[in-house]
């Protein structure tokens, strides 16, 4: 053993400059196995292991044949049993080296693939409360913050957005189902919360609690809000005052990833531009943000 440690200073630490990268890129491969076992069954495993190594070593120092003997038999066996044992470690630590190895990290950011999820997520829920005509109240945070609402009247949830949460969140009966839920980035922050109902004169008969509080709190934010109606089981997005009604799963997932997807900053000043009859004029680069004040009437875009 003190021979084997003498000759792996000898040959490694000695040597070259490639030696001291080859060391520094095992020690981070070591440093990443230990990261991804955290917190599992697995790190009792690997404790055994090295004890049983432990073991070995104290065999081959005290000459103990039969039992190093043993143990390297059975160490033949131990290499397919690893395998089975750290099955799921061994999954999920491909499935990082292919995330970090996947050529779309090239082309898409981590921004774009979360907004993907959330609106994944989100319109996977609405079909599914909407099939069972269970109501649902969902506000997305965008600029402006939600937290505040979420502080006075909600229940704090800090939560991966899973489309079965939100299933479980708003299934008639429950304390909880009521309320609006609060949607950050991809995480729900808050359950029951209670958004402020529209100032506008609206039809109660058109209009439920449900749209009423999600257009209230889209005219006061920039929220994005999806509603579940209960009697009818149709799903609705909220933006700035105006609904648009009967969204499939499939248009409601285009529609959110649209709206919540990160945006190229728009440009305050316009450029010149020749017109038709040769003067040149200013044009905005793109249309205003700013939304004007919007007609009860005209409130609702029905999707066919």
């Amino acid at each position: 053993m003190i021979d084997a440690i003498r000759d792996f200073f000898n040959t490694y630490l000695m040597g070259s400059w490639t030696s001291i990268i080859d060391i520094g890129l095992v020690s981070i491969v070591i440093y990443w196995l230990f990261i991804l076992i955290r917190g599992t069954r697995a790190v009792r495993i690997v404790i055994g292991l090295s004890i049983l190594y432990l073991v070995y070593l104290a065999a081959v120092f005290f000459g103990l044949e039969l039992l190093r003997t043993l143990m390297e038999s059975a160490a033949l066996a131990g290499l397919f049993a690893i395998v089975v044992v750290f099955q799921p470690e061994l999954r999920r630590a491909l499935e990082q080296i292919g995330r970090i190895g996947s050529v779309n990290r090239f082309f898409v950011s981590s921004e774009v693939a979360s907004a993907e999820r959330v609106a994944r997520e989100i319109s996977r829920a609405a079909r599914i409360l909407a099939g069972s005509r269970h109501g649902a109240l969902i506000a997305l945070e965008r600029e402006t913050g939600l937290q505040d609402l979420a502080a006075e009247s909600g229940v704090p949830i800090h939560a991966d957005l899973r489309a079965e949460l939100l299933v479980t969140i708003f299934y008639r009966g429950t304390a909880l189902h009521d309320g609006a839920v609060i949607v950050s980035g991809e995480r729900i922050t808050a359950a029951g919360v209670l958004l402020p109902m529209s100032q506008t004169v609206l039809d109660s008969e058109r209009y439920g609690t449900r749209h009423r509080a999600a257009i209230g709190i889209s005219e006061q934010t920039d929220a994005v809000v999806v509603v579940v109606s209960e009697e009818s089981g149709s799903i609705s997005v909220v933006v700035r005052g105006r609904i648009e009604r009967n969204l499939t799963e499939d248009q409601l997932r285009r529609r959110l990833f649209n709206l919540i997807r990160p945006q190229a900053p728009r440009r305050a000043i316009g450029f010149l531009r020749r017109s038709v009859d040769g003067r040149w004029q200013l044009h905005p680069d793109e249309p205003s943000d700013e939304a004007e004040p919007i007609d009860p009437e005209a409130r609702v875009v029905a999707r066919h």
